[in-house]
């Protein structure tokens, strides 16, 4: 990791000028761009701190919903009792994230921007080939081991998958990233790879994260984040689900149902097709499984992640049926 310089920025506009010099990133953190730098994916001239700015650590719930501060701890996010009440999903997937002192430290813009954890990506000496890295350089990856990478949204310039949990379950409850000058869905925060791989979220040059703002909802009361991976802890999906659900009247007729999936796409992925197929119908276990079989349309896998488009339907069966009470 090569030297770089330490700026704390006095301001909001201040670090907005800041980080509009070359080589200047956003330092909050830190878990991330520090991770980056050391196996030299990122090289920062300088580090611009916002860790400090007050305000940016908030969290509010209220009967509108819940607005959560850029550089709030995702610990206090997970463990706030207005966030569990409303919506329990996004608590558990932060939970279900890192390790308890990443935690402790990360926040949720930072936790947003994370990057692919694909090995060629995140191997520059070893692995030039990178079209994230190096536009037009080509895909290590594809040909490659495949087994933790993307069946859903990818392209033949890039088959990574986008790592995190939280914005998976932000998606599945239409949030909203707060830019300042505008707000944009979490779902379109981030853009599909098509033939422009290093573009991965609709950030602008001197633009900040502020917050995310998710409204209030039933099914986001009633919802859960199912994770499964190769171990219990410490370890990125293979395949996940943040599902919310809310029932008519009856009891047993879906009235609103969302799905999300991570592990499987090159960006936090929602099933629509899955909740349009359930909506209106009675809960099911049969019904459900064929529903979940939809989100794998279009999929495209390269050997070793195969796997996946199998998975990723039970996962979303098995996180239906659990907050549906069925399983």
């Amino acid at each position: 990791m090569r030297d770089f310089s330490y700026s704390r920025a006095a301001s909001l506009e201040d670090a907005r000028q800041a980080i509009l010099q070359p080589g200047a990133f956003v330092l909050a953190g830190g878990t991330t761009l520090l991770d980056l730098a050391k196996c030299g994916v990122t090289e920062p001239e300088t580090v611009v701190d916002i860790s400090h700015l007050a305000g940016l650590d908030a969290i509010t719930v209220d009967e509108e919903g819940v607005t959560i501060g850029a550089i709030a701890r995702m610990s206090a996010v997970a463990d706030h009792p207005g966030v569990q009440a409303a919506f329990p999903a996004i608590s558990e997937s932060l939970s279900l994230a890192a390790s308890a002192q990443l935690r402790n430290m990360a926040t949720i813009g930072g936790n947003l921007l994370q990057r692919t954890r694909c090995a060629y990506f995140r191997d520059p000496a070893a692995f030039p080939a990178c079209n994230k890295r190096v536009p037009g350089s080509g895909c290590s990856a594809i040909g490659g081991v495949t087994r933790n990478h993307a069946v859903l949204g990818v392209s033949d310039k890039c088959i990574a998958s986008y790592p995190g949990d939280l914005a998976v379950a932000l998606v599945a409850f239409d949030a909203v990233v707060d830019l300042g000058a505008r707000q944009v869905t979490v779902e379109d925060f981030f853009l599909p790879y098509g033939d422009a791989p290093e573009q991965e979220t609709v950030l602008r040059p001197g633009e900040v994260i502020l917050g995310v703002k998710i409204r209030a909802s039933a099914a986001g009361m009633k919802s859960t984040y199912l994770k499964v991976r190769d171990r219990q802890s410490y370890e990125f999906a293979a395949a996940s689900a943040a599902v919310g659900l809310e029932f008519e009247e009856d009891g047993v007729t879906v009235r609103d149902i969302r799905v999300a999936l991570g592990g499987v796409a090159s960006k936090p992925w929602r099933a629509r097709s899955v909740e349009q197929a359930l909506i209106g119908k009675p809960l099911e276990a049969e019904t459900v499984a064929w529903a979940a079989r939809l989100a794998m349309d279009g999929a495209v896998s390269y050997s070793d992640n195969l796997y996946k488009i199998e998975l990723a339907p039970r996962v979303i069966t098995r996180a239906i049926l659990t907050v549906g009470g069925l399983a």
